[in-house]
C-alpha cells in the first residue's frame, strides 16, 4: 500500500451490482447528487461513478423493465 494508483481507465476498476428496480434505484442516486453517467434507457443498465472515479455498472435483476420516461430519452453524461 501507499504507492501510487494507476491511471484512470475504461478496462479496469468496474464494480457490477444487480438491483430488483433499476429506476428507483437511479432515481434515489440522482436524488442525492449522484450524476447518472449512463441513464438506464433500456431498462436494463445504467453506469456511475464512486467518489474516487471507479466506474459502477447497475443491472437490472432478471429481465429489464419496460422504458420510461425520463430515462428513455436522457443522454449521457461523461465517460463510464
Amino acid at each position: 500500500g501507499g504507492g501510487p494508483c494507476a491511471a484512470r481507465s475504461r478496462s479496469m476498476g468496474h464494480l457490477a451490482y444487480a438491483t430488483d428496480d433499476i429506476y428507483a434505484l437511479c432515481e434515489s442516486l440522482q436524488a442525492k447528487g449522484i450524476v447518472i453517467n449512463r441513464p438506464p434507457r433500456d431498462g436494463k443498465m445504467a453506469f456511475v461513478k464512486s467518489p474516487d472515479g471507479i466506474s459502477v455498472e447497475l443491472l437490472q435483476k432478471g429481465e429489464p423493465l419496460e422504458a420510461k420516461e425520463p430515462w428513455a430519452s436522457m443522454e449521457n453524461i461523461g465517460s463510464w
